[in-house]
């Protein structure tokens, strides 16, 4: 089997590819100073009093929250680049189109998936996740479309995570078909290819065509970074596992197309905004929520049984660490460690928050949960690109 290495994130280079249709925008670079917030998750009482029954979950959270520093990077001055927040104010005198937030860099899967959440964008790359979500809560973008899983890698933990320290609303989905390429510069045959650079899913995705070529995979970003990298130092012995649009934008050789093991490689891409939306009951909608729960036999069973007796479908269920917040309740077997570590449960359900049904559902869970919270109530994503 090939063998796998890491390498650190790709800084961005010069280019001298030109695109008549980018405007030239600076980059920025979102810096952290330092300013501790608290979030209080209340807990909903159902008559007990509060010896018998913990009334809130106060997180102390982690995250630095406060406003961020933009600078200018080297990097091609033919890409669009976000704006700073000095130009937010002309932005909005010229009535620019919508500006939506992806992670990664032209001919990303995201930048894809953001075009066709919204056509008429003016898609901007974010280095990193954590960039999109500060990008809209700081009005410098008015969406982010990131992803929150895949049919083959599953679900993208720092995504779930970070819904949970942003108060950004999900109000919208959009689901996109991914069709891997095996990249090369210009020139340079498959045979003479050691190794290849993208994304870790989509190496993983790519395993056994990888594995038959024998070739040593390099982690980096995101795909469409990798095949950046690989244009713009002219590596003559790797390749890159990206899009057929970032070949284009790139100036790179497709060597090969559909590489995935799969076909049915599908990610599912998060629609997210400051304000939520008003939801119908015109067309289908989902809706997505977290969760806690005491600790307790049958209490997951008891959560998901709300949904059930109403004839609710549950499209998904995910969960994760309840981070500071492990339970005092020792085993006298590991001493210094806690004998359960507590959890948020995301769920997503097929109905509308306008619909009785969940309403009903979200009243009888808020009964016995420590904590829920809805994320967004949108319509559904039932078609593919």
């Amino acid at each position: 089997m090939a063998a796998t290495t890491s390498r650190s994130p790709i800084t961005p280079f010069n280019s001298g590819i030109v695109n008549p249709n980018s405007k030239l925008n600076p980059f920025f670079t979102l810096k952290l100073t330092k300013r501790r917030r608290n979030i209080h998750f209340h807990a909903c009482s159902s008559g007990k009093s509060s010896n018998d029954k913990t009334q809130a979950i106060e997180l102390q959270k982690l995250m630095q929250d406060s406003p961020y520093e933009f600078n200018s990077r080297d990097s091609p001055p033919s890409l669009p680049r976000p704006l700073t927040s000095a130009q937010l104010s002309n932005l909005a005198a010229e009535g620019s189109r919508l500006r939506v937030a992806y992670q990664g860099v032209r001919g990303a899967y995201s930048e894809s998936a953001a075009e066709k959440a919204y056509p008429n964008c003016e898609a901007v790359p974010c280095e990193q996740f954590d960039t999109a979500f500060e990008a809209v809560e700081r009005w410098l973008v008015d969406r982010a479309v990131l992803p929150i899983e895949n049919s083959l890698g599953g679900s993208i933990h720092r995504n779930y995570d970070l819904l949970l320290r942003h108060r950004l609303h999900i109000v919208g989905e959009v689901k996109l078909a991914i069709r891997h390429c095996l990249l090369a510069n210009p020139g340079i045959k498959i045979e003479k290819l050691t190794r290849v650079l993208s994304h870790p899913q989509a190496l993983a995705q790519c395993e056994n065509t990888l594995t038959k070529l024998g070739l040593v995979r390099e982690a980096v970003d995101d795909t469409a970074g990798a095949a950046k990298h690989v244009a713009f130092h002219e590596l003559n012995d790797a390749g890159a596992v990206a899009s057929l649009t970032a070949a284009k934008i790139y100036g790179l050789d497709v060597l090969a197309q559909d590489i995935q093991d799969d076909t049915d490689n599908v990610t599912r891409f998060l629609m997210l905004a400051r304000e939520p939306i008003i939801p119908g009951i015109d067309k289908p909608f989902k809706t997505s929520i977290v969760f806690s729960l005491e600790e307790g036999p049958g209490m997951l069973f008891k959560a998901l049984a709300v949904f059930a007796m109403r004839n609710i479908n549950l499209t998904k269920i995910e969960s994760r660490p309840l981070q500071k917040q492990a339970l005092q309740t020792s085993d006298d077997n590991a001493i210094g460690f806690p004998k359960y570590f507590p959890y948020l449960f995301y769920v997503d359900f097929e109905a509308s928050m306008a619909d009785e049904r969940a309403q009903n559902a979200l009243g009888h869970l808020k009964e016995f949960a420590t904590y829920m919270r809805v994320l967004g109530s949108y319509p559904a994503d039932n078609g593919l690109v």
